[in-house]
């Protein structure tokens, strides 16, 4: 086992204390995954160097190396974990919710399913312990340890609790899986969290899941969430995916998100981002068989000093495959985004049809975004376009608005909500999409004035 550097002691002596403590009951499988992923953490660290680095260019990450982050130690209160939760209810016969306080499983929040009607949905740690469904050849099979920034390895080191879900061959009935993962307030004298977030989805032959992610926490609170999503999604199978970052303003996240795709298959996503300090979105899809569908939608929203980046990618690895990229950002204050959009189009991966958009809404004058779309394509019978905007409130349809009757601020937040409507119209779940768009709503910046325009 490779031994930490010094400025990385802290995450050491937290991955002893699991692998001595709470980990040490796993087999030898997952023991050797975590020893692995510890020595390639110690070997790369944090991507804090960005010459060179071309993922990590516009995003830095020294304030997340700087802090001592820690573990969280002993259960939190159930009221305190209800406060932090999203507000919204998913209906339906089979609807699932995990909820994981501080990296471990509330059983008191929760409702599993055992695997007795097909749909196996329940804590990793408990998944492992019964070895009910083969994790050693799901676990770190699309996030690998190959990536030079640290992060995945850093989560994988740390894998003990998290979110298994496996919906069997056939299951034609929909799904609904709500994974709700909260930070809870830090003791006084205690160092900043850290949670290591796991999840592991794994949709059968012809089966129908909506996968619903949420991530939040205190709202004045230095805190660390670092998580990693695997969706294997079977032939023929459908798969709806949600991932709702409601971290707190002073907060960090990094988000790992790799997808496989099987024959036939059909993935649609869509991430929504409010708040935190620095956030990203690193997000991987792989259309591995012909036919496979995906579309990725995302909408965020920041202000003050806020950074977010999307780092989005889908690898046309076989013919007859279709992708659909649609991004869409607001910016205020000071606040800083980057759009990093590639998708890939391999030799012989002919008919493939790739759209790729990214359009950002620009409120104040010291807001800035990134954005670089790019098409990689290797073979020559496809059909592939990809663009990028960015702009301030249209002032024309500001005046003809307010030749409606509108004052200017009521006018102002119309257009907002409109450019951010078209994202959250995609929201399948009628309360989770009510849900989002009073957030967003709200969210909106008051005096959201096009350049130039005065009261």
């Amino acid at each position: 086992m490779t031994l930490a550097p010094a400025k990385y002691a802290h995450y050491f002596a937290d991955f002893q204390a699991l692998s001595q403590g709470p980990g040490a009951g796993a087999p030898p499988w997952l023991k050797t995954i975590r020893d692995n992923a510890w020595s390639r953490f110690s070997e790369t660290g944090f991507p804090t160097a960005r010459r060179g680095n071309e993922r990590w260019k516009y995003s830095n990450v020294g304030p997340i190396a700087k802090i001592d982050f820690g573990l969280a130690s002993g259960a939190a209160p159930v009221n305190a974990s209800k406060a932090l939760a999203p507000e919204y209810q998913l209906d339906g016969p089979a609807v699932y919710r995990l909820v994981f306080v501080d990296g471990r499983l509330h059983s008191g929040l929760s409702s599993p399913a055992n695997g007795s009607n097909g749909v196996r949905a329940d804590s990793l740690a408990t998944t492992v312990a019964d070895g009910s469904f083969d994790l050693e050849a799901r676990i770190g099979n699309y996030a690998p340890l190959d990536d030079d920034d640290g992060f995945v390895a850093l989560n994988t080191a740390f894998l003990h609790d998290g979110a298994s879900v496996h919906v069997a061959d056939g299951h034609s009935e929909k799904v609904v899986i709500h994974l709700s993962y909260v930070t809870t307030e830090t003791a006084i004298d205690s160092a900043p969290k850290v949670t290591h977030p796991r999840t592991l989805v794994v949709a059968g032959r012809n089966s129908d899941v909506t996968v619903v992610e949420s991530y939040t926490g205190p709202q004045d609170e230095v805190y660390f969430t670092n998580a990693v999503t695997e969706i294997s999604v079977g032939e023929g199978a459908k798969v709806d995916h949600y991932r709702l970052l409601l971290d707190g303003a002073k907060a960090f996240h990094v988000g790992t998100s790799r997808v496989n795709q099987e024959k036939d298959s059909s993935f649609s996503s869509a991430s929504f981002a409010l708040g935190t300090a620095l956030a990203r979105n690193d997000f991987e899809v792989l259309l591995d068989a012909s036919g496979a569908y995906c579309s990725l939608n995302g909408l965020y929203l920041t202000t003050d000093n806020q950074h977010i980046d999307n780092l989005i990618s889908i690898d046309h690895a076989q013919p007859n495959c279709t992708s659909r990229l649609n991004y869409k950002g607001i910016l205020d204050g000071k606040s800083r985004a980057v759009f990093g959009g590639e998708v890939m189009v391999r030799r012989d991966a002919q008919k493939s049809d790739a759209q790729q958009t990214d359009k950002n809404l620009i409120l104040s004058h010291s807001a800035e975004v990134n954005s670089k779309p790019s098409l990689m394509i290797y073979a020559d019978d496809v059909k592939c376009s990809h663009g990028a905007t960015a702009g301030h409130i249209d002032a024309d349809t500001l005046f003809y608005l307010r030749s409606r009757g509108l004052d200017l601020d009521a006018a102002s937040r119309m257009l907002i909500h409109a450019f951010a409507g078209e994202i959250i119209s995609t929201v399948k779940p009628e309360p989770l999409r009510e849900y989002l768009d009073t957030l967003f709503s709200a969210a909106i910046p008051d005096k959201s004035l096009p350049f130039g325009i005065t009261r």
